[in-house]
């Protein structure tokens, strides 16, 4: 089942559409605000996210932003009501796949969001690093054809640096993202030792150090 984050603080058109994706078989999380959107984001994975712009405490650009630094990978669809071309174009710009203007019919934006997931291929979703296959639709990793047993963390910081391969984050980025399962703030040294716990189980050259900043994994993994 794909998951969709909306974000959407119209109540009327939240419910409307919360009612039809649900029919059509998605998982829908709804969001009214920026807050509970960023905090939907760090907790669970999404397959697409549908954005309104205009919101009481942000906005969806903003979003979008924070979701291109941390899912990279994760298709934008903007909903909106600002159709001036400045917008449009400020959207594609961050990374959005597509962008419905309001008002709109329930069964363009259905059409929109499948012809998107088409694209992504999520039914295929899958990150390949040399022998370590990690399955993002069913949640598990292999290390060659023997399936290896991560943590929710464990996996959780493997899935965020193998979806920014070739780029560097950094101790605080990735501690900005993750908690243990509790509910608590994983420390610094915590995180150091999920990290050598990860190479443990995968190899040593799966994630690489950057010393004095924090760890990639090699785009060409």
């Amino acid at each position: 089942m794909n998951q969709i984050l909306l974000v959407e603080d119209n109540a009327v058109i939240g419910k409307g559409l919360v009612y039809l994706l649900k029919q059509e078989g998605f998982g829908v999380t709804h969001c009214k605000n920026q807050a509970e959107a960023i905090a939907a984001i760090d907790a669970k994975t999404f397959d697409l996210a549908v954005l309104d712009v205009m919101l009481p405490d942000g906005s969806g650009f903003a979003i979008c932003k924070e979701i291109k630094e941390s899912v990279p990978d994760l298709p934008v669809i903007f909903l909106t009501a600002k159709d001036e071309e400045r917008d449009v174009v400020y959207g594609f710009d961050l990374g959005a796949d597509d962008y419905v203007i309001k008002p709109f019919r329930s069964r363009e934006l259905l059409s929109r969001i499948n012809n998107v997931l088409r694209r992504y291929h999520k039914h295929e979703r899958e990150i390949v690093l040399g022998e370590v296959k990690i399955d993002l639709l069913g949640n598990r990793v292999l290390k060659g054809e023997s399936e290896v047993s991560l943590s929710p963390l464990e996996y959780r910081i493997l899935v965020m640096l193998a979806q920014n391969r070739g780029r560097t984050l950094t101790r605080d980025q990735i501690l900005g993202k993750i908690w243990d399962i509790a509910g608590n703030v994983v420390e610094d040294n915590t995180l150091t030792v999920y990290i050598r716990r990860i190479r443990n189980k995968l190899g040593e050259n799966v994630i690489e150090t950057v010393k004095g900043i924090g760890y990639r994994i090699d785009k060409e993994a």
